[in-house]
């Protein structure tokens, strides 16, 4: 029977720890290494609704890309919803596990799916990992197809699912060659983008003031947090189905992007 130790190294094979950012919290998050695990649920995000919809479809095990734990908690009084999470999984012997910014630097990861989508070619990482090798790291830049500026970003729009996609209105009417892109929010990265020789940079979590910074210098396409990373259960499946094919995987039903649009 797996365990939910055999799930965790499945994950950290495909996306190991030492790629993670130092700010970040990735791995168990709640749980018994040694459990058995009956079904496993992949989400973004770990709320109250996926804690609920893990016990209705009997899966005592949830793989998120974002940590439900990042700085620590110093109780568990049931006041937040991170401790109502934690307090319920522990109850009800639900273990919690995440792949973050080391599933982000993978290769063949959260952008290089991404870019994968955009049929994009010739791919590298956008800023290479110290610790990984030369295919690890953050970002991707590859080259697509020559496409006008607004029908290459249609097709973004389209491929992403993104309602209401930002772009820097300053940019000229370029011809796409060359892109760079990454998952999540991705601003810190504008200026690699532009060392790349990429002709748009596209993520998620854009500031105002990116716009006008380098709007002109580089087409900005912010596709939104979620919309950029949603691909990743996916990934996650693929990396444990790919060790375990029998294991039992659900895709969240209940998960929705936590911004509205009105």
């Amino acid at each position: 029977m797996l365990k939910v130790k055999d799930i965790a190294k499945a994950i950290e094979d495909f996306a190991p720890i030492s790629l993670k950012e130092d700010w970040d919290n990735p791995g168990l998050q709640v749980g018994d290494r040694d459990m058995e695990v009956t079904g496993i649920l992949l989400c973004l995000d770990v709320t109250e609704e996926i804690l609920k919809e893990a016990r209705k479809r009997d899966c005592n095990m949830i793989v998120s890309h974002h940590p439900l734990i990042f700085g620590g908690l110093k109780r568990l009084t049931g006041e937040t919803p991170t401790e109502r999470i934690v307090a319920g999984a522990l109850r009800d012997n639900i273990a919690i596990y995440s792949a973050h910014t080391n599933l982000d630097s993978a290769f063949e990861g959260v952008s290089y799916e991404m870019a994968h989508m955009l049929g994009m070619k010739d791919c590298r990482p956008l800023e290479r990992s110290t610790t990984g090798g030369e295919k690890e790291g953050l970002g991707i830049v590859g080259t697509v197809t020559p496409t006008p500026k607004l029908e290459f970003l249609r097709r973004v729009k389209e491929t992403f699912e993104v309602k209401d996609l930002r772009y820097s209105a300053q940019t000229p009417g370029i011809v796409v060659r060359k892109v760079a892109l990454c998952g999540g929010s991705g601003g810190s990265l504008i200026k690699k983008a532009l060392q790349s020789g990429a002709d748009v940079y596209i993520c998620g979590d854009l500031k105002y003031h990116d716009f006008t910074s380098y709007g002109s210098e580089i087409l900005l396409a912010d596709i939104g947090h979620f919309e950029s990373e949603r691909c990743s259960r996916k990934i996650l499946s693929r990396a444990i189905r790919s060790v375990h094919p029998d294991c039992v995987i659900y895709f969240s039903e209940c998960e929705r992007n936590p911004i509205c649009l009105l």
